[in-house]
């Protein structure tokens, strides 16, 4: 059964515009608390919660712009992350319904994250002529195309739209660092951060739960039926395109209301050329190579839980009827772990730069050591490369640990990603466009390998290496927050230095 959607596809650019010219119209009025020099004894104690508060309570125009650019990203993201999670288990569904489509998932997603790698070298010139708005416009524009070509799927659409994709991804995302930078200032930055990470990962709640129920089959062998994979892309279609709207209401950092202190942020305005040539001068400082490894790291665990474990898990066949529908309740708990450290790092924003941030990457090392290791026990060896009646030491395996194994999953990641936005952005916010491209760069080109030879390698191996750089990336984290904590410390020695006394002031 199919639906034509040719006249509702022909509709969306004109409803877009018209939507964007009513936002350009949209009377914004803010509010700001009064401030006094006393603050109430609760704020003494609860300082992170009560800064929180307050930019909910007097709605501070940058925190404005943090807050509609964490639900546009949710939005658009819910239709991607979603994608991500099903798509392998989907496309093969399509290859039994027609034998001529040979498209695979793993391989699109790695053209997906080989390209974003390759283009983000250039993104930062995107956004130095685009500005940040319109980068992150255009990108989720792209993002929309991907998720609606699945309407139609041809092997040939399939790497066309995933290449496309890529160069959406790299500008988009060199745009939301830079974006979101320009937001904040030293002490909001941790805060942002996390709650922009809290609700972007909050986007794995609502399309896996619609997936979960999609997915109900009694076969655990079933192909998923070409009616219920139509009425999934279209509502992901649909989902992605109101993420686009939202994102038309985002105000210009640069033309906003600057009472309150900002990062010193340079906008790109040198041109393309310029910016290219700071990525390529950064990339080669020492703190940037240290955490190359983290955003290696980084890379190749988001291509295990984002596409490979929710396949895993699905192709299980001893798990019983019920292994379809855990691939979109494996997403939900993933979503559900990167909600919880984001929200959680967000409240404690504050307080990570007091306390330092290698605490929380610590916990995210321990959090994924302990989920490597349950899921080598409990899913067999050769899980990700097709359906399989094999098992591994646990007989049978236990969905519950599985689902326990997505949560850590996420939680980790969270733990990861917000401490390296808060770092990048503590260590370089003169170059914050740049700076996160490099970090995309990175992260997206270890994904598009894992990608690749997660159609080749078993379980048991993709676990290995997951494990032995989770060890590199966060060693080379602590490194680089030692090093910034104690050059921190020298310089604030050095202010608090009297003039007339010969001896040096110590509150270390």
């Amino acid at each position: 059964m199919r639906f034509n959607f040719k006249r509702l596809v022909l509709q969306v650019p004109k409803f877009v515009l018209s939507i964007s010219a009513k936002a350009q119209k949209f009377p914004f009025r803010y509010t700001r608390l009064p401030t006094t020099g006393k603050l109430p004894a609760y704020s003494q104690t609860n300082p992170d919660c009560v800064d929180m508060a307050c930019g909910f309570c007097s709605m501070d125009v940058q925190f404005q712009n943090v807050l509609i650019l964490s639900f546009s990203f949710m939005l658009v993201f819910t239709s991607f992350q979603t994608m991500g999670n099903i798509e392998q288990t989907v496309l093969r569904s399509i290859n039994i319904d027609e034998p001529s489509f040979t498209g695979n998932g793993y391989i699109s997603l790695s053209i997906i994250y080989g390209v974003f790698s390759i283009s983000n070298w250039i993104a930062p010139s995107i956004v130095a002529v685009l500005k940040e708005k319109k980068s992150i416009l255009a990108g989720a524009v792209l993002y929309t195309a991907f998720i609606a070509s699945f309407l139609y799927p041809k092997t040939w659409l399939l790497y066309l739209m995933s290449a496309v994709l890529g160069v959406g991804a790299a500008v988009i995302w060199t745009a939301q660092g830079s974006y979101l930078a320009i937001c904040s200032n030293e002490t909001t930055m941790s805060r942002n951060s996390g709650v922009f990470w809290a609700i972007l990962q909050s986007s794995m709640f609502f399309g896996n739960t619609f997936v979960f129920f999609a997915f109900d089959t009694k076969d655990e062998s079933a192909k998923i039926e070409e009616s219920t994979r139509i009425l999934v892309f279209s509502v992901l279609t649909g989902v992605a395109v109101l993420g686009v709207i939202c994102m038309l209401f985002l105000r210009t950092p640069g033309r906003v209301d600057r009472t309150v202190p900002m990062l010193d942020i340079q906008l790109p305005d040198t041109g393309a050329v310029a910016a290219f040539k700071k990525s390529l001068k950064l990339f080669t400082k020492k703190e940037m190579v240290l955490l190359s490894f983290t955003f290696f790291y980084t890379g190749i665990e988001l291509s295990f839980f984002s596409g490979v474990y929710s396949t895993s898990v699905g192709s299980t066949e001893a798990l019983g009827t019920i292994a379809k529908r855990l691939v979109g309740l494996s997403g939900i708990l993933v979503g559900a772990g990167e909600v919880s450290g984001g929200a959680l790092f967000g409240l404690l924003g504050a307080r990570t730069v007091k306390n330092g941030r290698d605490p929380i990457v610590l916990l995210g090392f321990l959090c994924h050591t302990v989920a490597f290791y349950m899921i080598f026990i409990n899913l067999p060896d050769a899980s990700p490369l097709g359906s399989t009646s094999g098992l591994s030491y646990m007989h049978p395996p236990s969905a519950v640990i599985a689902m326990i194994c997505s949560f850590l999953l996420g939680f980790g990641d969270a733990c990861y990603n917000t401490q390296i936005y808060s770092i990048l952005g503590g260590l370089f916010p003169d170059d914050s466009a740049p700076v996160f491209a490099l970090f995309k760069f990175t992260q997206s080109a270890a994904a598009a390998a894992s990608f690749y030879y997660s159609s080749l390698l078993t379980l048991r191996i993709q676990l290995g290496i997951l494990q032995i750089f989770c060890f590199i990336g966060s060693f080379t984290f602590f490194l680089v927050e030692w090093a910034s904590v104690q050059k921190k410390m020298a310089a604030t020695s050095c202010v608090e230095e009297d003039p007339d006394d010969e001896y040096r002031i110590d509150k270390s």
